[in-house]
């Protein structure tokens, strides 16, 4: 039987708390749930490990595959202390869990200065007006990649 939500939920806060009043990063703590177990607990790290890609949902996203040995989370339940970032919903899309349960809203966290909100901003923008210029290089020699992809025989679908 699962056990309530909340339980997984409140886990979720107190990794936030916990692991930020411990220096790992700012205040944001994940957990992935199958079966009404938790398999990961993920928190933020971006400032201690320097890496700008370790929110705690990225973080509880790759410790849940690895442990269950595969690339997505069907049947599995995210449960994050803040309602996830544009880079952590891109993951969630990718692992495909069944669900995601958040706290604090995407105002929430901007209020105390987590605001992502010019990062919606610049995907609207077309490609020329982008803060950071981005430009097609290559196209041609890149395309090899993909049709390597298209005739690689124990190629898995994602």
């Amino acid at each position: 039987m699962e056990a309530p939500h909340d339980e997984f939920m409140r886990e979720a806060i107190r990794l936030s708390i916990e692991k930020m009043q411990a220096g790992h990063g700012g205040p944001f703590g994940a957990v992935v749930v199958k079966d009404g177990e938790i398999i990961a607990r993920g928190f933020n790290q971006v400032t201690s490990t320097h890496d700008p890609t370790c929110h705690a949902e990225v973080d509880a996203i790759r410790k849940a595959c690895a442990t269950l040995g595969t690339f997505q989370l069907t049947d599995c339940d995210l449960y994050t202390s803040c309602e996830p970032c544009p880079m952590c919903l891109g993951a969630i899309y990718w692992a495909r869990p069944r669900r995601v349960f958040y706290g604090n809203t995407k105002q929430d966290a901007a209020a105390v200065g987590f605001d992502d909100h010019f990062i919606y901003d610049e995907i609207e923008k077309p490609l020329g007006e982008r803060t950071i210029p981005m430009q097609e290089l290559l196209r041609e020699e890149a395309r090899a990649g993909f049709r390597a992809w298209e005739e690689h025989e124990s190629r898995k679908e994602y």
